[in-house]
């Protein structure tokens, strides 16, 4: 069972483009199923919605769909440094 810290970082992850499934599923234990089901327990309904059809064939969350020149699984510029 998820903590709320730990369903936030799963959320965000679930969100961004370039972190694969398999990276939640390394780091946390949820396969995309499961990622799934956590998004659409704790989104609202517009919102899962909204994932779902952003998530729907997009090839960089999954890995083995990825290109091998995405090294990363996150932009440079997405987190924010002060």
């Amino acid at each position: 069972m998820l903590n709320e810290s730990d369903k936030s970082r799963v959320i965000e992850m679930a969100w961004e483009d370039r972190t694969p499934f398999e990276a939640i599923e390394h780091l946390y234990g949820l396969d995309e199923k499961a990622v799934i089901a956590l998004m659409r327990n704790e989104l609202k309904e517009s919102s899962f919605r909204l994932w779902r059809k952003r998530m729907s064939g997009r090839k960089t969350k999954h890995q083995a769909l990825r290109s091998p020149d995405i090294i990363r699984g996150y932009c440079k510029t997405q987190y924010k440094h002060r």
